[in-house]
């Protein structure tokens, strides 16, 4: 098998910017992502090992039975290495030397809901009120106020403060949309009885969430998205309407629907399943892509170590196939013959020989002559010796 090294012009190292596009549907307490229909939980059908809406972090333990899964284990030894979950009080007393500290896999991630109620708070060291998430984001959020007034926790000219105000919080892992949200994508929907009564996006690519639908409440703006930080916060407790109402707290009171309920779900023991939700945008990432440009020079690659190369007529004896070896000389049988493969276009007649082989797959090998990676080729290609091909190959790195 020939092997040919790459020139430094024949490697181009480049970056691909990349939109994924990706839609949750929140309904009867459970999130479908992309789309996706629930996998069954079965040890044989559960292929992922993952819950309905999330998505595997690493991939680990696809396919696999649930009695057969692989999982991260550490022995308590000299070194006291131990996973960072594990507290050092907790690894000093709870476990002696030799055991085995043991996790799960596969990791897995998807959207978090978090509603605030009006006056919700904690109490710090101090005594003071304040509400954990917002404050840690409280110097991210107020970054952008130069975009608009509404990025400022508390603010006369946007009328709330968050630290106090009743609020819906949703987080997305930056799987599903890579560095950054793409601005102008974010697409709320807010269903009851499958019909689309609200609906709100960021039009003017600023962060401000705003209503489109209904006419009658377009332009107000209802909450902020942090594009690079993947939040979505809803403010508004003004009544999309009136006519329906739903236990969206599960707490056995009924409600009308608001953008603070968005994505409730009610209770574990009592879904609600009027109301559906959807969120859709589309994420902005780079992938960092190997170019590769594989040669098959004329007059080259036009031999076969394939049995099929040679001419099945031409066996002989074996001592006629074998090639004659000793310490001075290696001497190939000249009783084989190559295969004529060149086709005619008439009955019972034979084209005059030419070799050519033909290409189904090309290897990748490191410095090391280690294969790395595999090209097939969707339909073998014909190699002559007047031939020459060159082949492009993309691998993403």
């Amino acid at each position: 098998m020939p092997k040919f090294k790459f020139s430094p012009k024949d490697i181009l190292y480049n970056q691909i910017r990349l939109y994924p596009k990706t839609e949750f549907l929140i309904y009867s307490g459970t999130t479908f992502y992309n789309q996706r229909a629930p996998v069954s939980g079965t040890a044989v059908d559960d292929v992922p090992h993952v819950p309905n809406g999330y998505v595997s972090l690493y991939e680990l333990n696809v396919d696999r039975p649930s009695t057969a899964m692989i999982y991260p284990f550490i022995t308590k030894g000299g070194s006291l290495s131990s996973f960072s979950t594990v507290s050092t009080t907790n690894f000093n007393s709870d476990f002696a030397y030799g055991d085995i500290l043991s996790g799960s896999y596969p990791l897995s991630s998807s959207i978090t809901r978090q509603h605030y109620a009006a006056g919700f708070t904690d109490l710090d060291s101090g005594g003071r009120n304040y509400r954990k998430r917002i404050e840690a984001l409280r110097n991210t959020i107020e970054f952008y106020s130069n975009v608009s007034k509404h990025f400022m926790v508390s603010s006369s000219a946007s009328g709330r403060d968050l630290a106090a105000v009743e609020m819906n919080m949703i987080d997305i892992p930056s799987i599903f949309f890579g560095s950054n949200i793409d601005k102008g994508t974010i697409d709320l929907k807010f269903y009851i009885t499958g019909t689309l009564v609200a609906r709100a996006q960021d039009l003017y690519r600023n962060g401000e969430i705003v209503v489109t639908e209904p006419a009658s409440s377009t332009e107000t703006v209802v909450g902020l998205a942090l594009y690079n930080e993947g939040f979505i916060i809803l403010t508004s407790s003004t009544a999309i309407t009136t006519e329906f109402q739903d236990d969206y707290l599960g707490t056995g009171v009924v409600q009308n629907p608001t953008w603070n309920y968005f994505g409730s779900t009610g209770s574990a023991a009592t879904p609600i399943h009027s109301s559906s939700y959807t969120i859709e945008f589309s994420g902005s990432t780079t992938s960092p892509t190997l170019t590769m440009f594989a040669h098959a020079r004329r007059g080259m690659l036009n031999f076969s170590n394939n049995p099929t190369y040679i001419k099945y007529s031409s066996s002989g004896s074996v001592d006629e196939e074998l090639a004659i070896t000793a310490s001075n000389m290696y001497l190939e049988s000249d009783k084989k013959y190559i295969a004529n493969t060149i086709s005619s276009s008439y009955s019972q007649a034979e084209e005059p020989f030419e070799k050519q082989t033909f290409i189904s797959r090309i290897g990748i090998y490191d410095d090391d002559d280690n294969l790395i990676a595999i090209a097939k080729m969707a339909t073998p290609i014909r190699k002559k010796e007047s031939d020459e091909y060159t082949f492009k190959l993309k691998l993403d790195i």
